[in-house]
């Protein structure tokens, strides 16, 4: 049986993930882990792994049409190192695409999704400056959704290097949420030639925000946290250009 799936998208959260699955799902020749949201988590949760690998395709993935490449998203898979392994071990012909924001507007997304599902009451700073204590004592029931790490999410070069030791990096794509808001055809194009299909830029049309973090009633970001956040950034981001070479452009 060919390994199915034969593709995963594994993160960032508030970096586009969910506007991927809408998008490569019209293609006639993909088919996505349905629904989006929930996302399958198979990697990521202990309990849902244990039932194995026959369970996680005939749930997500049945009756598979071999014409057909079959993918997943799961936006918590880049975070957890466990995942790289299991995937690793269950999927080696794998090919994976991360999709990274620039961390300073990622961090601040993340936090205004959490504002918006209950899960945040400080304003951004004191959350940034509690995550560590937080991340500490966090709760049985939040371990596998980790509401308030706003920082440590952006550390792209810390969590990818799992990956990067586990698989070959012709099966890795990394690309910007800042290139796919400002040119969605073409790096749908791109996405479609790393996945092996027939580029269909016209895919990207009219799908406009998919899963927005909405501002309404959240503090903004104020000029003195984006900037204490972009120097906190300045040495994890010149990690990742030295990981990623020269064709990713950092922040």
């Amino acid at each position: 049986m060919t390994d199915i799936p034969q593709f995963i998208i594994g993160g960032a959260p508030r970096s586009g993930t969910t506007w991927f699955c809408h998008a490569l799902d019209r293609h006639p020749a993909i088919v996505m882990a349905k629904p989006f949201i929930p996302e399958p988590k198979f990697f990521h949760r202990d309990e849902l792994y244990a039932k194995g690998l026959d369970h996680y395709r005939a749930t997500w993935f049945p009756d598979p049409d071999p014409a057909c490449v079959y993918g997943e998203k799961g936006s918590y898979y880049l975070e957890n190192p466990a995942c790289a392994r299991r995937i690793r071990d269950c999927l080696p012909g794998v090919n994976l695409l991360f999709t990274l924001r620039d961390p300073v507007e990622r961090a601040y997304s993340n936090y205004v999704w959490s504002r918006m599902n209950g899960h945040e009451d400080e304003d951004f700073q004191t959350a940034l400056e509690l995550e560590e204590t937080r991340e500490a004592n966090l709760d049985a029931s939040l371990r596998f959704v980790h509401p308030n790490a706003y920082f440590s999410r952006g550390l792209y070069a810390r969590l990818l290097a799992p990956y990067y030791a586990l698989f070959a990096a012709e099966r890795i794509l990394c690309l910007r949420f800042e290139d796919l808001r400002s040119d969605p055809e073409a790096v749908l194009t791109r996405v479609h030639a790393f996945l092996g299909v027939a580029p269909r830029p016209e895919d990207a049309q009219d799908l406009g925000r998919v899963n927005p973090s909405r501002e309404t009633g959240v503090p903004p970001l104020t000029d003195a946290t984006r900037q204490w956040l972009r120097e906190r950034y300045a040495g994890p981001n010149r990690e990742l250009a030295a990981l990623l070479g020269p064709e990713f452009r950092p922040w």
